[in-house]
């Protein structure tokens, strides 16, 4: 995974990390699955009805990236499963992200969840 990666962006000016996600709701258990087309592909488990997905999706993030929830914000796709989603701190993040995938994912088939 190269940092010219089509799921993710970072803006220098805002200092904002903005990921392309596919969330896949009602799983049994939060997890990062692979990439899916040009999205990275996430597992919340928690029903899409009343907002909960969404919730659940920048709970797991914000302990994933170690940032607090109101750090991220979910710009586009709040009712599909496509979503665009901001993340505020700066470009530690994506070095973060890229070094959990590459260093714990080697194929589709592989899980990645937050550590303890």
């Amino acid at each position: 995974m190269s940092r010219d990666s089509t799921w993710f962006s970072y803006d220098a000016a805002t200092q904002r990390l903005t990921l392309t996600l596919h969330v896949q709701h009602n799983a049994r258990k939060n997890e990062i699955v692979g990439l899916h087309g040009d999205a990275l592909k996430v597992k919340i488990a928690a029903p899409a009805a009343d907002n909960k997905a969404n919730a659940r999706l920048v709970d797991f993030l914000g302990g994933l990236l170690g940032v607090p929830k109101s750090a991220i914000t979910i710009r586009h796709g709040a009712t599909g499963r496509r979503k665009v989603v901001e993340v505020a701190r700066g470009e530690w993040l994506a070095e973060r992200l890229v070094a959990l995938l590459t260093g714990r994912l080697t194929n589709h088939d592989s899980r990645i969840t937050p550590s303890p």
